[in-house]
């Protein structure tokens, strides 16, 4: 009786070990994030830091968690929704609290628009998600801080280069 358990058990690891691949541990990506650089609008081929900026996304209540809150930067990498064509973010230059607790730095919404294209890496990865036909504006207020954008490239596939430059 003991054989045969044995020979069972040793049967069952047979086929549990046999049925693994080698996609079953996801190494291949996730889904890209934009990555946005700062230029000086009087000067376009320079990177322009944007002092202690906030990034948030619109309806949110947190910060982005890409972007490092009330850093001076001039480069930002930000995620795009993967379950609707449109994203908008508030960028916040010299940001701050005043006493009570309120935003005082300047605040302008950037809203993205795009398509999405699913794309399945394996049965491991599963699903990225790639955009394409990316567009950009500023909604308009009475002091933006940001004064143009530029689309760079498109079509977002990896995070390896500048998609949006934004011109302040």
């Amino acid at each position: 009786m003991r054989k045969i358990q044995f020979g069972l058990l040793l049967f069952l690891s047979i086929i549990s070990a046999s049925s693994c691949e080698k996609d079953d541990i996801c190494v291949e990506g996730d889904t890209p994030l934009l990555v946005i650089e700062f230029y000086d609008i009087d000067d376009i081929e320079t990177l322009k830091e944007v002092k202690t900026l906030r990034v948030v996304g619109v309806g949110q209540n947190v910060t982005v968690n890409t972007v490092t809150d009330r850093s001076n930067l001039s480069t930002i990498s930000i995620p795009l929704k993967t379950d609707e064509d449109a994203t908008s973010f508030i960028l916040i230059s010299d940001s701050a609290d005043a006493d009570d607790g309120a935003e005082i730095g300047n605040l302008d919404t950037i809203n993205f628009s795009y398509t999405r294209i699913e794309d399945f890496l394996s049965r491991a990865c599963g699903f990225v998600v790639n955009y394409d036909e990316l567009q950009a504006n500023v909604t308009a207020d009475s002091d933006n801080w940001i004064q143009d954008i530029e689309i760079q490239q498109s079509l977002v596939t990896n995070s390896d280069s500048t998609h949006v430059k934004i011109f302040h």
